[in-house]
């Protein structure tokens, strides 16, 4: 997971599930590939806040999602939804 087309390709297969709590589990995937400590250190948030934040019953904020994905090469888009 550590291929940023791979873990692209991942997390926008579990974000067509539609299922928050997939979604959070694919990101904590990804982010434990590259290493937590360090996808910390690049997001700029804390070891614990980000375990915290990932962990099963974690509900990250926005800002945090976007930090943890570009720390690891990736970024959010939108896209128009498909009938």
């Amino acid at each position: 997971m550590k291929d940023p087309a791979q873990a692209a390709a991942y997390i926008e297969a579990v974000i067509e599930l539609d299922d928050p709590a997939a979604l959070l589990v694919a990101l904590r995937q990804v982010a434990k590939a590259h290493g937590m400590a360090e996808v910390a250190r690049r997001a700029n948030v804390g070891d614990k806040t980000l375990f915290k934040a990932l962990s099963a019953s974690g509900n990250p904020t926005l800002a945090t999602v976007h930090k943890v994905l570009a720390a690891v090469g990736l970024r959010l888009t939108v896209t128009p939804a498909t009938a």
